[in-house]
């Protein structure tokens, strides 16, 4: 058993590369699970700053300096996010309270389609129906209380939110203005030999790069697609809903499927069993579908395709140890570990190049 231990470790840690890029992967992950929530602020800098950097490359190569580039771009985020809390943040936040108040006759409507089910099909007891209602009614009255004690502790959720408003821009700009400075004191306590790290660095650079840029653009495209269409239907809450389902691309597969159910329960509620109904589903069937096969291939490209099984689990990986920026990152950190298996250094690789040479 130490023997099989012991050619394992020769074949795969060697190197000293591997080794240096199994501390840095370590110290990296690390860091995250333990100050993941501290650092939030700076994660989300980070992944904003990504953002951008693609847009103050664009205006570096129509020969615009670094500085001004920066400056520029910084304005046009900043218009961005003060259009969004003062006119879309108030909209999202005036139809949520309307479908708050309005959620009491939805699940009047509810229990009374339940309770007329054992007419349809013997094989659905009233007693089962009624467990069931029971069971939702007291789910309901426990996420209602979960609201009110949120409601009552949210002084401190808003100071955390105004302290962020201020600290994330700040931390964005100086990302984009100093980038290549971070980077320099980053390389500059590596050891000097780190051919490995720098090669999984570049690539996963450009792979974070294009997946938050294709991302935010992918939310956005589809998120608008969907309030116009839902807007020109004629349905209630769309811009809850354009929010839900442009935030639902951040799950691959998963995502699509689960927001089916609001948006399919909202125009059962508003329409019934109906042409209406049916235009609704289809609809968003269309954009669903237009998001997968068009959108999605042509904003990523350039980012490694993973197989669908490798995405999903992922997603629940990472999401159960990261939370949000798990989810987020789910298909990064999927091809950093790609880009690690296939660039890892073994005593094998190493014979064959002595060989050929």
């Amino acid at each position: 058993m130490l023997e099989i231990l012991h050619n394992w470790y020769r074949r795969y840690f060697s190197d000293p590369q591997a080794v240096l890029l199994t501390l840095i992967l370590i110290v990296g992950f690390t860091v995250v699970l333990t100050m993941g929530y501290m650092l939030a602020p700076v994660l989300a800098a980070v992944v904003i700053a990504y953002l951008l950097e693609g847009v103050v490359r664009f205006l570096e190569k129509r020969q615009l300096r670094r500085l001004p580039a920066v400056v520029l771009v910084f304005c046009g985020f900043m218009a961005f996010v003060l259009f969004l809390l003062i006119a879309v943040i108030p909209l999202l936040s005036v139809q949520v309270s309307q479908f708050l108040r309005e959620l009491p006759n939805y699940l009047a409507v509810t229990q009374n389609a339940l309770m007329r089910l054992p007419e349809h099909y013997s094989f659905i007891s009233e007693r089962q129906v009624l467990e069931l209602v029971d069971l939702l009614n007291r789910e309901l009255a426990t996420r209602g209380q979960q609201i009110v004690a949120l409601s009552l502790s949210s002084i401190p959720g808003v100071i955390t939110l105004a302290v962020y408003l201020i600290l994330v821009p700040l931390l964005v700009f100086f990302f984009l203005k100093d980038k290549e400075i971070i980077l320099k004191w980053s390389f500059s306590i590596l050891p000097r030999d780190r051919s490995l790290a720098t090669q999984v660095w570049g690539e996963m650079d450009q792979q974070l790069g294009n997946y938050v840029r294709g991302k935010f653009w992918e939310i956005l495209i589809v998120g608008s697609a969907t309030y116009v269409v839902f807007a020109v239907l004629g349905l209630k809450y769309s811009i809850l809903l354009a929010a839900v389902v442009g935030a639902s691309v951040l799950v691959p597969y998963i995502g699509a499927t689960v927001v089916t159910i609001p948006v399919a329960l909202v125009a059962y509620f508003q329409f019934g069993w109906g042409s209406d109904f049916a235009v609704v589903l289809i609809a968003y069937g269309v954009i669903q579908a237009l998001d997968g096969n068009v959108l999605v291939p042509l904003l990523f490209s350039e980012v490694v395709n993973l197989h669908p099984i490798a995405i999903i689990v992922s997603v629940l990986v990472f999401g159960g140890l990261w939370g949000f920026w798990g989810v987020f990152f789910a298909i990064p950190l999927a091809t950093l570990v790609n880009a690690v298996l296939r660039a890892w250094p073994t005593t094998r690789d190493a014979e064959q190049g002595a060989s050929h040479g």
